[in-house]
């Protein structure tokens, strides 16, 4: 008899139960904004896939295949759309500072590779009239000195000033134990333009994927589910300047245990990105930023040949359905 798949999470239900990873958050409560730092232990093989139609970040194209490095020592994500850029700089200086880095010359610093996204929450009604000195240096440095295993989910880092639809985004992490030692994560900063509820407003589009009511438990009677106008208010997002491009943006990292090379970490990041599309309706549309990056600690090794493409199969399928359940978690604990 076939065996019925009960998946399970990690010991944190977080990205860091994949052994190594750090996360650290900073807020600035009167800007209503934050950063999300997350730090390796060495240079992680990493890949990352942008979707949305107003993107914004640094240190993106070093990821890229062809190019020379493939990997990370940290990412940020953050708010203040660019003013946000800053808070890398921060993080870059303080590792340099510990050593960590890539020794490309012995009468210099260590020279760490940070890629950063940036989500836009200019508009959220928090008090942005910082003259010459945005906070988001000091929030990345703060954040950076809050590196742990666990953290905050909902209004916290990043995700503090985020909106999904016309309520709160936030932060959001979850994670599954594929058995074997391979383990998978995610980290969410859900900022959607579109919604992470159906269309009564409390049941999540990604309740298919919840373990345990890990998000509310609440199951909605599937008899009546419909596909109505993914935009039923398009005239209030008009009125609050979500329908602008860069405006709203979902940012994630996913991470595993499995031991990656540089191509099927990118295939990792594409795969992981449906998950935005089960969780949000519409999703990676002209007004979001959509960016996902990938990460392999290469702690487990995986076989070879097409055993491994299968291997892939299925940590990206996982890898997919955590960011599903990541943004479902970033909203219900920013609204509870």
């Amino acid at each position: 008899m076939k065996q019925t798949f009960s998946p399970k999470t990690g010991n944190l239900n977080l990205i860091t139960d994949v052994g190594g990873l750090l996360v650290g958050q900073s807020e600035d409560p009167i800007a209503e904004t934050g950063v999300t730092v997350l730090t390796c232990p060495s240079l992680w093989t990493a890949a990352v896939d942008i979707r949305g139609g107003g993107p914004g970040g640094r240190e993106t194209a070093v990821l890229d295949p062809e190019n020379l490095v493939g990997g990370v020592h940290a990412i940020v994500l953050t708010g203040g759309s660019v003013f946000g850029l800053a808070a890398a700089d921060a993080v870059t200086v303080a590792l340099s500072q510990e050593g960590k880095g890539l020794n490309i010359n012995s009468c210099h610093n260590p020279v760490p590779i940070i890629p950063t996204a940036v989500l836009y929450d200019l508009a959220n009604g928090g008090k942005k009239d910082w003259g010459n000195t945005p906070p988001y240096y000091q929030l990345g440095k703060t954040a950076l000195q809050k590196a742990d295993i666990s953290f905050d989910l909902g209004r916290a880092g990043a995700g503090y000033g985020a909106l999904a639809g016309h309520v709160r985004g936030g932060i959001g992490s979850a994670s599954l134990d594929l058995d074997d030692g391979i383990i998978v994560g995610a980290l969410v900063a859900a900022n959607p333009v579109g919604s992470p509820y159906m269309d009564d407003n409390r049941h999540f589009w990604a309740w298919p994927f919840e373990i345990g009511q890990e998000f509310g438990g609440e199951k909605p009677d599937i008899r009546q589910v419909s596909y109505n106008d993914p935009f039923p208010d398009i005239e209030r997002l008009s009125e609050n300047f979500r329908l602008k491009g860069g405006a709203n943006t979902m940012l994630a990292v996913v991470a595993t245990t499995a031991e990656l090379d540089r191509n099927q970490t990118k295939r990792l990041a594409i795969m992981a990105q449906d998950g935005f599309a089960r969780a949000v309706r519409p999703v990676h549309t002209p007004f979001d930023g959509d960016t996902l990056f990938a990460l392999s600690s290469g702690a487990v090794s995986i076989a070879e040949g097409k055993i491994a493409n299968l291997e892939l199969a299925r940590i990206g399928s996982a890898a997919a359905d955590c960011v599903t359940r990541a943004i479902a978690r970033a909203v219900y604990y920013a609204n509870k």
